[in-house]
């Protein structure tokens, strides 16, 4: 009869040890390592590990970000549920989501478009130099690239993982041609509760003096 864990802690440690096994040395940092192993623990899907692309300063920024009490921005509410709250709290930080407001739900029917997209419309300012996290629709990562273009104002930090056979892709292509710090999953894959075990691998860095190594 099969072994079955039931102690949080010893799952947890050994679906790492089963993760580490299965991906092997790649050469990443342990940031990076940490980051990835996260997305494939939340997924358990260990081809995500070849999809996961980031900007060279992304990790950097996002675990400063952290430890400076930022903003988390997300598009849906499954993103903000995702996110440790909790530990983000300890450092300052919350999680801010708009798209069951009133106003943006009365604007995106009005002119035809996504609540998520009018989302980030309306409440632009919020986005500036926080961190945004778009895990479900590529119509608000198109927004916050256009919005930025335009301004000239910039996110520290975008973590773009819309999912989907339409935009997505394009909008997550988008991203990686720019040079706000990104992290992204490359392709029609992605989702919700990857984009927020990004977000929670960057608050468990935060708490770690040497995660960046």
């Amino acid at each position: 009869m099969a072994h079955f864990y039931t102690n949080p802690q010893e799952i947890e440690q050994r679906s790492m040890q089963i993760i580490d096994e299965l991906l092997g040395e790649r050469g990443w940092s342990k940031a990076e390592a940490a980051l990835i192993k996260r997305v494939v623990h939340t997924t358990g899907d260990p081809s995500l590990a070849e999809a996961v692309v980031w900007h060279p300063q992304a990790l950097t920024v996002g675990v400063a970000a952290i430890r400076q009490g930022v903003v988390v921005i997300t598009d849906v509410e499954m993103v903000r549920a995702g996110i440790n709250q909790r530990r983000l709290s300890d450092w300052g930080g919350r999680v801010e989501c708009f798209i069951q407001e009133k106003e943006v739900t009365r604007r995106a029917q009005e002119l035809g478009q996504t609540r998520a997209m009018l989302a980030m419309r309306l409440h632009q300012e919020l986005l500036w130099g926080n961190v945004v996290v778009i895990g479900n629709a590529p119509t608000a990562l198109v927004e916050v690239l256009r919005l930025s273009r335009e301004t000239g104002k910039r996110p520290a930090l975008i973590i773009g993982t819309p999912v989907g056979f339409v935009g997505a892709a394009e909008a997550k292509e988008i991203l990686c041609s720019q040079e706000i710090p990104f992290i992204t999953l490359i392709g029609t894959r992605g989702g919700s509760n990857i984009a927020a075990s990004i977000v929670n691998a960057l608050i468990a860095l935060a708490g770690e003096e040497d995660g960046l190594c």
